[in-house]
């Protein structure tokens, strides 16, 4: 599928040798077993290089899914206080808040109001200004509070890079006993040499040419005859012989 007529030409080891017409560059690839990639076709004259091509995209393909599973989307995760939140919870919402910025996740801090809490917005004001100046070593507050509808909120993006996912410990527990279950299975479905395996009846042995030869020559035993029990004689009772119809 190369249409030009000259390339110039990268070897598998990655030393060039200059310049040479696509039709010898084939030539040689075919020869060394490789296929010829146009990897620059924008210079001038193109570049070619000598590789496994298939060898070539599975290394393409691993490298990228490496990467992909390395990276981390960033989410928004959201904070709720009350206006009347005590020390201890607002110090809970504040490490929970600097641990999604450490993974690297924006955070969405909102107060809600309820009832006649609405008259006070400065209230939920000034608390989103004290929970602001909490993470700002790890977070950058992007808008200032607004109140919207029934609740106040600020959006903070994290100063940290986003983590890659790690398998956790009890997802490495898992993995580990499922290998070993696996391994068991196999080791239990092999049959040691010269057993049968469990849940399957032994062979059989053939009998020897004697005994056939027995069995053949020995003469049949007629059946035993049963007497068959006999049967219960019904006697229905006797009639006595009535006077003789006359007809009159």
């Amino acid at each position: 599928m190369i249409r030009v007529f000259e390339l110039r030409i990268v070897d598998e080891d990655g030393s060039q040798l200059g310049v040479m017409r696509t039709a010898d560059a084939l030539r040689l690839a075919q020869e060394r077993g490789l296929d010829l990639v146009e990897v620059a076709p924008l210079a001038s004259p193109p570049v070619a290089r000598l590789l496994d091509f298939g060898q070539y995209k599975y290394e393409l393909t691993k490298r990228e899914k490496e990467a992909k599973r390395k990276q981390r989307s960033v989410t928004f995760k959201e904070v709720r206080l009350k206006p009347k939140i005590g020390v201890g919870d607002f110090d809970t919402k504040v490490r929970r808040a600097i641990e999604f910025l450490e993974d690297g996740d924006r955070v969405k801090i909102a107060v809600q109001f309820r009832g006649r809490e609405l008259t006070h917005p400065q209230i939920g004001r000034d608390l989103l200004d004290k929970f602001a100046e909490k993470i700002k070593e790890h977070g950058v507050v992007e808008r200032a509070p607004l109140l919207e509808g029934k609740s106040m909120h600020i959006s903070v993006a994290s100063t940290h890079k986003p983590k890659a996912h790690e398998p956790t410990a009890a997802a490495k527990a898992r993995t580990n006993d499922s290998a070993e279950a696996a391994a068991g299975e196999a080791a239990a479905g092999e049959a040691p040499a010269g057993e049968a395996p469990a849940g399957e009846a032994p062979a059989a042995e053939a009998p020897s040419p004697a005994v056939l030869a027995e069995i053949e020559t020995a003469p049949i035993a007629p059946k035993p005859k049963v007497a068959k029990p006999a049967l219960p004689v019904s006697r229905s009772p006797s009639r006595k012989a009535g006077p003789a119809s006359t007809g009159e």
